[in-house]
């Protein structure tokens, strides 16, 4: 690995490979869905690799990007802009009618501080409007729009031009890049065991197929799926109370994984890092298993204790209440925090419908 990729830093070299068509993208494990891949890593069983980097499909980011981008501030933390989308077809078709192009459900900023001891994560809204840059694309150039959704870019310039949008929006350089599937985000929960949630009252939705009482659970990678897509029946059923939900399954996520004794069972450490390294499509710098070990082995001690996650500063637009814009002094005190490594003001998100969807207290972990 060259010292530029042993920095963190997304080489602008490197062929493409090409992306299974019947991949989908749904919510994130950051690098916590990679955290087994460290412990795959120290078992040094090099069939184990060979297996495993037969399963990652990564995607060139930088040679579509080119050299037009934000600073690359190497001081050691790092940016991930990690990545969902809403493709109905494939294996994910019970999910619903494919609306005629995979669009980013989900997309999160992911902030790993220089020390790697704390992370900042902020989600942002799939309606939010946004200045989306020209892109390059297979096809030629994808005109640049304004107040265009968010979730568009990914659907006219793929990966790439979902990362530039990102970086037009807040300036910050995006150091890596990850998608997560359906299928394999339910697969890995069932890997897991399941995650424990609490609920504080019912949820009912039928859009998502989940059904809770109040109480303790331990979801199934099923059940899972529709926690984090679940939001007519919540909070006051906007995709700004979705994301609260998504955001406190993540937090469970993250205490579950930490505390299963993966090294006890070398069976269900092989199972996980095989759905982990399926479920996930990384950038180039992360398509290998040792480069993947290498990353998530600097997250591994992260905490859900650790990990403050917001909803990017909005209001409902005065032309369209279906869609969201940023509230820009709020947003830019977000994205002065993340270049200069600082955790987010409280005050950032006083004044934002984000963290108001109603469903921030609706599940806790465990």
């Amino acid at each position: 690995m060259s010292e530029q990729s042993r920095g963190g830093r997304i080489r602008a070299t490197g062929s493409r490979r090409k992306k299974p068509s019947t991949r989908r993208r749904t919510t994130t494990l950051v690098a916590w869905s990679a955290a087994a891949l460290v412990l795959v890593g120290g078992s040094g069983l090099g069939y184990v690799y060979f297996k495993l980097n037969g399963n990652i499909q990564g995607v060139d980011i930088n040679a579509r990007l080119g050299t037009d981008r934000p600073v690359d501030v190497d001081n050691g933390s790092m940016d991930i802009l990690v990545l969902g989308s809403d493709s109905r077809s494939g294996a994910n078709s019970e999910y619903g009618a494919d609306q005629g192009g995979a669009r980013s459900d989900t997309a999160m900023i992911v902030h790993v501080d220089e020390g790697h001891k704390s992370a900042s994560v902020v989600s942002v809204p799939r309606d939010t409007l946004v200045e989306r840059p020209d892109c390059e694309t297979d096809n030629g150039t994808a005109a640049g729009a304004r107040r265009a959704m968010f979730n568009t870019a990914y659907e006219v310039g793929g990966p790439a031009c979902a990362v530039k949008t990102v970086e037009k929006m807040s300036g910050i350089r995006m150091d890596h890049y990850i998608e997560v599937d359906f299928t394999g985000f339910k697969q890995l929960i069932d890997d897991l065991g399941g995650v424990k949630i609490t609920t504080k009252e019912a949820i009912d939705d039928p859009d998502s197929h989940l059904k809770l009482e109040p109480g303790p659970h331990t979801l199934d990678g099923e059940q899972a799926l529709g926690l984090v897509r679940t939001r007519h029946s919540v909070g006051d059923g906007s995709d700004l109370g979705r994301i609260q939900l998504q955001q406190a399954f993540i937090k469970a996520l993250i205490n579950q994984v930490k505390e299963i004794g993966l090294l006890s069972s070398p069976k269900k450490l092989y199972e996980i890092g095989d759905t982990a390294t399926r479920a996930i499509t990384p950038d180039s710098e992360l398509d290998s298993v040792k480069e993947l070990v290498s990353f998530a082995g600097g997250l591994k001690s992260l905490g859900a204790s650790d990990v403050n996650m917001i909803t990017l500063p909005v209001e409902y637009d005065p032309a369209d209440p279906n869609r969201v814009v940023p509230l820009e002094k709020a947003s830019q005190q977000v994205w002065d925090a993340l270049r200069a490594d600082k955790p987010i003001p409280a005050s950032a998100t006083e004044d934002s419908a984000g963290d108001k969807g109603g469903a921030a207290d609706v599940v806790t972990g465990g």
